[in-house]
């Protein structure tokens, strides 16, 4: 069976992962020893947090090239929620407060991460939606209401009938996310799954030995079990 490492930079959420691959059965090892990833069939790379502190304890750890290295080696690598938005060139996460632009990535595949709270058309709609709130509750009644983050169960559009990562999966399946950063690959051809909250946004990756999820398998129930499991298998 294969030997599956955890990238351990602090970024949280790391146990949830460790758990849900040794109930599958698995050999896990959480580690930011490079040596110890190297000897892995398989690197996940999940994540809960910042983004620009998560890139600056990458660079303390000295993580950022052997993760370079171990993508080059051809070993699937997983990114999940930040471990995925970090895969790509840049994140808008708090760069003002940082007085730039953006925050650079890891630049393993193109693509920007953003806040629903940047997008026009998300900001009107949530904007219709607290109106709608208000009138609904001057009513004494309730309404479901778009909220940042996005948090709670949301479905999967699949966009490649031959993912190795969602072999097996319903389109339609649902997830479970958080978070108020999102995708928008530069490449389509990289988009495995896109799901709708206000906006539609780029929700799984595929692109040869590289994956990402920004929901959680983890917290997924059956549907975020067999994505795992697809993974290891792969």
């Amino acid at each position: 069976m294969s030997k599956i490492a955890v990238i351990d930079y602090d970024a949280g959420n790391t146990m949830s992962v460790m758990n849900a691959l040794k109930f599958l059965g698995y050999e896990v090892t959480l580690s930011k020893i490079p040596e110890e990833l190297f000897k892995a069939d398989h690197v996940i790379f999940p994540g809960v947090g910042a983004y620009a502190d998560s890139m600056n304890k990458l660079k303390e750890y000295g993580l950022i090239e052997p993760i370079k290295e171990i993508v080059a080696k051809k070993t699937p690598f997983l990114g999940i929620c930040l471990g995925m938005q970090l895969i790509f060139n840049s994140s808008t996460e708090n760069a003002g407060d940082l007085g730039v632009s953006s925050i650079e990535g890891l630049g393993l595949l193109d693509g920007v991460i953003s806040g629903f709270k940047e997008n026009p058309d998300f900001m009107k709609l949530a904007y219709k939606s607290d109106d709608l709130i208000n009138g609904m509750q001057d009513a004494g009644k309730s309404v479901s209401q778009i909220k940042v983050p996005h948090m709670g169960w949301n479905s999967l559009n699949l966009q490649n009938k031959d993912s190795k990562l969602f072999k097996g999966i319903n389109d339609g399946s649902f997830v479970y996310f958080v978070h108020s950063f999102y995708l928008s690959a530069k490449n389509h051809e990289d988009v495995a799954a896109t799901t709708e909250y206000g906006i539609t946004f780029d929700s799984a990756v595929e692109h040869e030995n590289i994956f990402g999820c920004q929901f959680h398998p983890e917290k997924s129930g059956d549907v975020g079990m067999e994505i795992l499991k697809n993974f290891c298998t792969i």
